[in-house]
């Protein structure tokens, strides 16, 4: 189990100032995820695990190459282009 004084050295080694009121709160919120876990490891290790509980597999679709688009016919509908491509808005970093 976690202790306040667990939870002050974490936030030490975070270099976090923690109130007593989250100290408390993180305390017992961290119990609870352990708790948790304790449950987890009550579970039979010969349990095969689920993937989906409905058993549904995906439908691929044959992957068949298609003529693509005329390229006027898709500028023709640009806002802005700049020879044959389309201009996008700048990406500032």
């Amino acid at each position: 189990m976690i202790t306040k004084k667990d939870i002050e050295h974490m936030g030490w080694l975070a270099r976090i100032d923690l109130t007593d009121k989250e100290k408390t709160e993180f305390t017992g919120q961290l119990n609870s995820v352990l708790e948790y876990f304790n449950t987890l490891d009550e579970v039979e290790a010969d349990v095969s695990p689920t993937h989906h509980v409905l058993g549904i597999t995906n439908v691929f679709r044959e992957d068949i190459a298609k003529e693509s688009l005329d390229q006027k016919l898709v500028l023709k509908n640009v806002r802005k282009k700049e020879g044959s491509y389309i201009k996008g808005p700048r990406i500032n970093p």
